[in-house]
């Protein structure tokens, strides 16, 4: 795997302004993301991860620090990096159906119509869902509804794939089978992958590396690598030092 950083986070720090004043969220969050990675960020509830992830799509602008894709500084909306938010079934339209909401977003003139929707279909055919194109997301249960998002997420073939808490809303056994998608992808498809997860087994099962945010405002306070004997039990220790909760 190249160590080259398709993604790199300097100095980030996030500040809202409440009704009560200034709210630090996050505090100096240095981060790269190298590329072929699949990074997993972990920390307390209300740490900052989800905002974290907002920034490095280009969705938030830090209060301080810069991001980096690629070298290049991101200041807006990334059409390099996807984002498959929590609450994935609200992002999906019910009055298009499943294919319709894979190609939701792209700019496709009338020459390139035809190649976009090849592609959406392969996607959904790699996802086991070639039977589900012409459906309406209300027709599928959520396991599929989360097929649909991720095939959206790709058919872009992003840089870099965000992922937060992607499998929180299914029951165990669709988890599983969409784990080993999600390994399957990394596998085949050319980008990094950051997964913010509370499933430990899911940390390590999936991941190469952990970054585990701690402290309040939120900085990293952990970096390891699941590669190395890592185990649930000392992920938790580690967790818990840093004053985050699993």
């Amino acid at each position: 795997m190249s160590q080259r950083a398709s993604l790199s986070l300097g100095s980030v720090g996030m500040v809202f302004q409440g009704s009560d004043g200034p709210n630090a969220v996050l505090d100096h969050v240095d981060l790269d993301v190298a590329e072929g990675d699949f990074l997993a960020i972990v920390g307390r509830s209300g740490c900052g991860k989800t905002t974290l992830l907002r920034i490095m799509a280009g969705l938030q602008r830090p209060t301080s620090g810069r991001v980096l894709l690629e070298g290049c500084p991101v200041t807006g909306p990334e059409p390099r990096v996807g984002l498959v938010f929590q609450h994935y079934a609200a992002t999906l339209l019910p009055w298009k159906r499943a294919l319709d909401n894979v190609l939701f977003g792209l700019s496709m003139r009338r020459a390139d119509r035809g190649a976009w929707r090849e592609r959406g279909l392969a996607l959904m055919a790699r996802m086991g869902l070639e039977e589900c194109a012409e459906r309406y997301p209300w027709e599928l249960s959520g396991g599929m509804q989360q097929r649909i998002v991720l095939a959206r997420a790709l058919i872009r073939a992003p840089r870099v794939l965000l992922l937060d808490e992607p499998f929180a809303s299914v029951d165990e056994t669709t988890r599983a089978g969409l784990q080993e998608l999600l390994r399957g992808l990394h596998r085949t498809e050319a980008c990094s992958i950051v997964l913010v997860t509370h499933n430990l087994e899911e940390v390590i099962h999936l991941s190469r590396r952990v970054v585990i945010l701690g402290g309040r405002p939120a900085r990293v306070e952990r970096a390891l690598d699941t590669a190395r004997g890592l185990t649930r039990e000392t992920l938790r220790s580690h967790l818990s030092v840093a004053g985050g909760a699993a």
